[in-house]
């Protein structure tokens, strides 16, 4: 699976994108987020409201609930505005 993070999730966490095995027992977005968590006090930073992060699935905004699985592709970033 690979993760892209984008704008000040990039910084918080300390990378741009990494590869991941999917973690056994991880589904859906929500779960992955969970797990995401739990690796590091960046992610832990970066991921503590979730209001503030949209993710995207193989480039399709997704909701928590969406399942993933092994090959996908996975972006958090902040809400986009602009005009």
């Amino acid at each position: 699976m690979k993760l892209l993070y984008f704008a000040w999730l990039r910084t918080k966490i300390g990378t741009a994108e990494e590869s991941v095995d999917l973690p056994a027992g991880v589904s859906d977005v929500g779960g992955l987020i969970d797990w995401l968590r739990g690796r590091g006090p960046g992610y832990a930073d970066a991921l503590a409201n979730l209001a503030v992060v949209k993710v995207a699935v193989n480039q399709e905004y997704v909701g928590l609930d969406h399942p993933v699985k092994p090959g996908d592709e996975v972006a958090l970033f902040p809400p986009v505005t602009g005009g």
